[in-house]
C-alpha cells in the first residue's frame, strides 16, 4: 500500500484555528523520563524530539502536575511554578523545531497522587489508602491552579493545552458516581458531578484566551459502579458547549486496568475505538481515538467508519518512531509492533523506573538504561 490508500489518515484537519498536517497525534504517555523532582532531562528532550520527528501532526507531552500535592510521582513533569517555565520552553521548542504542533497535558492526580496527604472529591479508599475529602475552598484553589498552569503552558510556547480528565485522575473523580459521594453542589446528580471540571474548563479558557484547550476524556471506567457511556455522553456534550477544542477518548482507570477482562480487551487492536465512536455521535468537535491502533490500515478504517476524526498513537509510536513515515511510504510490513502480551514498560513505570522497550535494538536499550539505571 502507499499513501494514496490512506487518504484520510494523511489528510489535513483544522483544529480550533490550527492546521494539523495529518490525522495522527501522539497521545500522552508517561515513561518516567523526567529527572527526579519533575525536571526536564536530556532523555525527556531527546524522546520528544524523536516523537515530533516521526511525522505526527500533534505531540501531546505527558501529564504535568499543577501542584506538588497532585503529583503522580517524583518523575512527573511540573508546571506548578514560574520556575518551571524555562524547562517547559525547552520541551515546546524540541517538538516544534521538528515540525509538529505541541501540546502539554496538565493534571491533578487526586486520590492517585503519590503524596502523604492525597485529596479527592470524597474519602473513597484506593490501594490501601484513603484520600481526604476536599473542602469547598480547596476545590476553588485547585481550579485556580489549573488556570495558572495553563497560563504557563501558553507562556512556554505550546500550541495547545490539554486537561487530563482520564485515567481516573481528579477531574474524572468528580464526575464518577463511584468516587464522588459528596452531598453539596459538587456531588449527587450528574449535573453537580460535572460542575468542577466544567468550572476548570471555563477558568482555563478565560486565562489562555484563544489558545485551544483539549480534554482527555474518560468515557467508561470499566467498573460496575463507575461512570459509563450513558452519563459520559451527556458530559461530552457539556464539554463541547464549554468550548473544548477536542475530546481525546479513553477507557479504564488504575483500578480497572489490571482486571482480567480489561487486560484481555486491551490486547485487541483498536479496543477503545468504539468508545470514541459513541462520543463522536454526541459532539461536533474533533474526537481522538487511541488504544492499540497498531497498523495504518486499522487507523484508516477507524477514520473511514467515522469512529473518530484523529488517531492517537502512544506506545505504537514509542516502539517504532518511524510508524508514520513507514505508513506514508507503504512500508507497513516493516512497522515494529507493540506486543499485546508484553507489559514490560508498564511494569517498569509502576516500579518508579524509566521505561524501555524489549523490542528496541540492544544499542538503544543500553543507551536508555545507562541514563537512569
Amino acid at each position: 500500500m502507499n499513501q494514496a490508500a490512506y487518504t484520510r489518515l494523511f489528510s489535513p484537519l483544522r483544529l480550533d484555528g490550527l492546521r494539523l498536517k495529518n490525522r495522527i497525534t501522539m497521545a500522552p504517555l508517561y515513561l518516567g523520563y523526567a529527572a527526579q523532582g519533575g525536571k526536564v532531562s536530556p532523555l525527556l528532550l531527546s524522546h520528544y524530539r524523536l516523537m515530533a520527528r516521526s511525522g505526527a501532526a500533534l505531540v501531546v507531552v505527558e501529564n504535568a502536575s499543577i501542584t506538588p500535592g497532585g503529583s503522580g510521582g517524583t518523575r512527573t513533569i511540573r508546571v506548578d511554578h514560574n520556575r518551571c517555565l524555562q524547562q517547559l520552553r525547552w520541551l515546546s521548542d524540541a517538538v516544534k523545531e521538528e515540525g509538529a504542533l505541541s501540546a502539554l497535558q496538565i493534571n491533578h492526580a487526586g486520590r492517585f497522587a503519590r503524596v502523604n496527604d492525597p485529596v479527592a472529591p470524597s474519602a473513597v479508599p484506593v490501594f490501601d489508602r484513603t484520600p481526604r475529602a476536599l473542602l469547598r475552598r480547596e476545590i476553588k484553589t485547585i481550579g485556580k491552579q489549573f488556570a495558572s498552569a495553563a497560563w504557563r503552558v501558553r507562556e512556554a510556547g505550546f500550541d495547545l493545552v490539554e486537561l487530563h480528565g482520564g485515567t481516573g485522575y481528579l477531574l474524572s473523580q468528580f464526575v464518577s458516581p463511584r468516587t464522588n459521594l459528596r452531598d453539596d453542589i459538587y456531588g449527587g446528580s450528574l449535573e453537580n458531578r460535572m460542575r468542577f471540571p466544567l468550572e476548570v474548563v471555563k477558568r482555563v479558557k478565560d486565562t489562555v484566551g484563544d489558545m485551544p484547550v483539549g480534554y482527555r476524556f474518560l468515557a467508561d471506567e470499566w467498573l460496575p459502579d463507575g461512570i459509563g457511556l450513558e452519563e459520559s455522553r451527556v458530559f461530552a456534550g457539556a464539554l463541547e458547549e464549554a468550548g473544548v477544542a477536542y475530546l481525546s477518548v479513553m477507557g479504564g482507570t488504575y483500578e480497572s486496568f489490571f482486571l482480567p477482562e480489561v487486560v484481555e480487551r486491551s490486547r485487541k487492536p483498536g479496543y477503545m475505538a468504539p468508545l470514541a465512536e459513541t462520543v463522536r455521535r454526541e459532539v461536533s468537535v474533533p474526537v481522538i481515538a487511541a488504544g492499540r491502533i497498531s497498523t495504518p490500515s486499522l487507523a484508516e478504517s477507524i477514520l473511514e467508519k467515522g469512529q473518530a476524526d484523529l488517531i492517537g498513537l502512544a506506545r505504537m509510536l514509542w516502539v517504532d518512531p518511524d510508524w508514520v513515515n513507514k505508513a506514508r511510504e507503504g512500508r507497513d510490513a516493516s512497522i515494529v509492533k507493540c506486543s499485546p502480551k508484553c507489559n514490560a514498560c508498564m511494569e517498569l513505570v509502576m516500579q518508579g523506573k524509566p521505561a524501555y522497550c524489549p523490542k528496541w535494538r540492544k544499542e538503544k536499550r543500553t543507551e536508555y538504561r545507562a541514563m537512569f539505571y
